[in-house]
């Protein structure tokens, strides 16, 4: 029986630009003999396609089932068509441009192995071209400037093709068809290595050698990269890194390190096969891993004081390939930037701003149109979690199965801000802009706006932002007239986001714990559990709240968090008497004044953080005494906690010489984290509150009854978390029937979030997951759109 003929419509939206989509049809309409076209346009592809019924339906399973590697398909409409007489074969034809851009604008890639061969290969014509790219790999929204993500609308708009890369640009069965940045030695950019003040610096050699000799001479250079500089100097050289974190400012916080591929990274760290797979993926974040007890590479201690955890990362682009082979060491590579503003972009900002930090530049002539940091990510309980979302990962689309009708804008917190643009079906997080308390971020911040803006032609109707007036975000939108406007509570946001990532509306139990946010009752959240859903949630239980004492200084200085909830059991001569190192090392005076300040600070200025109790807790466990980075107390508690576990792992096995097992359980939580411990006593009162100050009175009972060894402050960590946990898995025992969501920064505390996992999984409870979107701060902006796409009021909202 012969079929009849069939035309289709088919159109595509998702990732399906710049990432071969389009090549990946013709190749398959020629095998299967369709005739048609297909065409890149601002809402996706569109492709028509005519054949027999029966071909017709194999090809659009095979669309679905095999896309090319970078491609993602969110949403795919056929619509029949009057068949036509063709003489012509399946073509593809130029990009259209529409109003309404649909299209999700692809994060920048890592190069590909056929790109890595091709830079190795001296009988290639891209070897040791450090630019090279394909349509698998290469910068992406780095480099966009409109859609569609054609070269016109690029930053390689001013580089015209040679005939050699013409070719393969129009060469549909090439994998450089139409990949936008194609270029090669004879008509791409270029590197140029510079001083500070940007002259060149011997410009008759090899730029990508000069940076190489810098670096081994213990040189600290700024590269340019994908989305932005970085700088640079050797991991194993203990006076370059001491002189980066001088220069820098930045005593403490950890650095991260680019290793030339997973077998170095294996000389530095351990993980698991996901930690592994996340490492070498095609998004190349930095991620978190744990040192190996016994490195076989050495690098400065300096590189992540007083921590068991390192950032490591491998070469994304064709040129840190190139450096790290020549190089051959482990290299720190940490943003470009001054403390609490966005990555730098362009070498000028780099002489201004950074050029007392740096010996040298290493630039090169393509524009980063928009910058974009590395992510940074981590893998708990087998599962990826985002810490920084950036390159690699975002713009990060997810599809909305109910339809957008007025164009939302999320604008975000105040920290680690990102913003989230809804329409149509489509949510899209932005990069991480970063913490907005200066000028420069801010700034950042509107480019943001304005990048996304102009790539989907895109106007807010309506703008949700965080409860807090203070907030830059909230001020900006309140300055807006004609325009709807909501708030929403941070915590709930929080929420929102994971019930976002998980396209859900149901009603969960959810923990949100964090630093700080604003509460509907005026105070600063963060230690809170809530019924909620899609519309509204309740508040059931939450951290006794406790005074900062001097506002924003306490959470700089953690001792005025430690004497505050003292003073509400202790007078101050009890307090002296304990002899604890912190409150020793203030004067007399100091303490006096402390405790006046204490005693006439409103309610309104107490917090129910989690995140500061953890402060307290370190504090109190001589880990901290001046909060030097965002964390840094989770951090060194985590820290702790892992050497009870090892230590309890090591009397767990036969033979106490393999380390490596040790390790082993340590990270997968294996022994029983009861055993031989502690666990102190945080029930809920009859006011629904856990009790911060009756905690920490049984924390300071054992550090002031034994000497506070390292092993002792190992144990009182770990009881410390497993309190925690215990505290929230009774609440989660009640309420069977609900989602769990463990969401807020402080759940990024590998130890505590596992702790809670494998019991809530024991005791039958069901976790809804995050992953790609981050729990803490950047999270807030999809959290915000989420229930601005769900309920229509547009004012202040959300407690039942």
């Amino acid at each position: 029986m012969v079929q009849s003929i069939k035309r289709v419509r088919i159109k595509i939206t998702g990732i399906v630009q710049g990432v071969g989509f389009r090549p990946f049809v013709y190749r398959l309409a020629h095998e299967l003999e369709l005739t048609g076209s297909v065409l890149n346009n601002s809402e996706g592809v569109t492709i028509e396609a005519q054949a027999s019924e029966d071909v017709i339906g194999h090809f659009k399973t095979l669309l679905i089932q095999s896309p090319p590697p970078l491609a993602r398909i969110d949403n795919i409409s056929m619509t029949d068509l009057a068949p036509v007489e063709v003489t012509e074969p399946f073509c593809i034809i130029h990009s259209k441009h529409t109003t309404d851009a649909i299209v999700a604008v692809s994060p920048d890639k890592c190069s590909c192995d056929d790109c890595i061969a091709d830079i190795t290969d001296p009988q290639s014509r891209y070897f040791r071209y450090p630019f090279t790219n394909c349509t698998n790999c290469g910068p992406r929204y780095s480099i966009i400037n409109a859609l569609p993500y054609d070269r016109k609308n690029t930053s390689m708009a001013d580089f015209n093709m040679c005939s050699a890369c013409e070719s393969e640009y129009q060469d549909p069965l090439n994998r450089r068809y139409h990949a936008q940045p194609v270029s090669c030695p004879d008509c791409g950019p270029r590197l140029t290595f510079k001083k500070p003040d940007l002259s060149h610096h011997n410009g008759h050699k090899d730029a990508l050698e000069q940076t190489v000799a810098a670096l081994k001479a213990g040189n600290i250079v700024a590269i340019k990269g994908l989305g932005g500089f970085h700088l640079v100097c050797d991991a194993s050289n203990q006076h370059s890194v001491e002189a980066l974190r001088a220069r820098k400012h930045r005593p403490a916080k950890p650095l991260a390190i680019m290793v030339k591929d997973i077998r170095a990274a294996k000389l530095l760290v351990e993980g698991n096969e996901t930690e592994w797979l996340t490492l070498a993926g095609n998004e190349r974040p930095i991620v978190v891993m744990r040192k190996k007890l016994q490195p076989n590479l050495t690098i400065s201690e300096l590189v992540a004081p007083d921590i068991d955890r390192l950032g490591v990362f491998l070469p994304y682009t064709p040129l840190h390939h190139l450096l790290l082979q020549q190089v051959d060491l482990p290299l720190v590579m940490t943003s470009a930037n001054l403390s609490g503003e966005p990555i730098i972009t362009d070498s000028a900002d780099i002489a201004f701003k950074l050029g007392h930090v740096v010996d040298y530049i290493l630039d090169h002539n393509r524009p980063i149109l928009n910058g974009c940091d590395d992510s940074v990510v981590q893998v708990i309980s087998n599962r990826l979690q985002v810490i920084r979302l950036a390159r690699g990962y975002a713009p990060l689309s997810i599809y909305s199965p109910e339809r957008i009708t007025s164009p939302t804008l999320g604008l975000g917190a105040q920290q680690k801000n990102t913003v989230c643009f809804g329409f149509e079906h489509n949510l899209f997080l932005s990069p991480h802009i970063g913490d907005l308390v200066s000028i420069e971020a801010e700034s950042y911040f509107h480019d943001t706006l304005e990048t996304f803006s102009r790539l989907y032609c895109f106007k807010a109707e309506r703008l949700v932002h965080d409860l807090h007036p203070d907030y830059f975000t909230s001020r900006w939108a309140g300055s807006l007239t004609g325009v709807k406007r909501s708030a929403v509570q941070h915590h709930y946001a929080h929420v929102l986001s994971v019930l976002a990532e998980n396209k859900s509306t149901q009603q969960v139990l959810a923990f949100a714990f964090d630093g700080t946010g604003l509460g509907t009752d005026n105070t600063l959240w963060g230690g809170e559990a809530l019924i909620a859903d899609a519309h509204c949630y309740h508040r059931i239980a939450h951290l006794k709240p406790f005074k900062l004492i001097g506002g924003e200084q306490a959470i700089k200085h953690p001792v005025r968090l430690l004497l505050s909830i003292l003073l509400e059991k202790y007078s101050l001569q009890q307090i002296n008497h304990f002899a604890i190192p912190a409150i020793g090392n203030l004067s007399t005076l100091t303490l006096s004044n402390l405790n006046k300040v204490w005693r006439t600070t409103p309610a309104a200025k107490s917090t129910s953080s989690i995140g500061r109790l953890f402060d307290v807790v370190a504090v109190l466990l001589n880990l901290i005494d001046k909060t030097q980075y965002e964390g840094q107390a989770g951090i060194l508690l985590e820290t702790a906690a892992n050497k009870a576990v090892y230590a309890q792992s090591i009397k767990s096995i036969d033979n106490k010489k393999d380390l490596t097992h040790a390790a082993t359980l340590v990270s997968h939580k294996a022994v029983d984290s009861d055993s031989e411990s502690m666990i102190f006593n945080m029930t809920l009162s009859t006011d629904n509150q856990w009790d911060s100050t009756a905690l920490i009175k049984q924390i300071l009972d054992e550090v002031i009854n034994q000497p506070l060894t390292q092993a002792r402050t190992a144990l009182i960590a770990k009881a410390f978390m497993d309190t925690l946990a215990k505290a929230i898995c009774d609440v989660a025992k009640q309420y069977p029937q609900h989602p769990i969501v463990l969401t807020g920064g402080v759940f990024q505390n590998r130890y505590l979030s596992e702790r809670c996992e494998n019991v809530l999984q024991i005791q039958g409870n069901k976790l809804m997951p995050s992953g790609t979107v981050p729990i803490n701060d950047a999270g807030i902006a999809l959290g915000q759109a989420w229930y601005a796409i769900h309920n229509t009021s547009d004012n202040t909202i959300n407690t039942l």
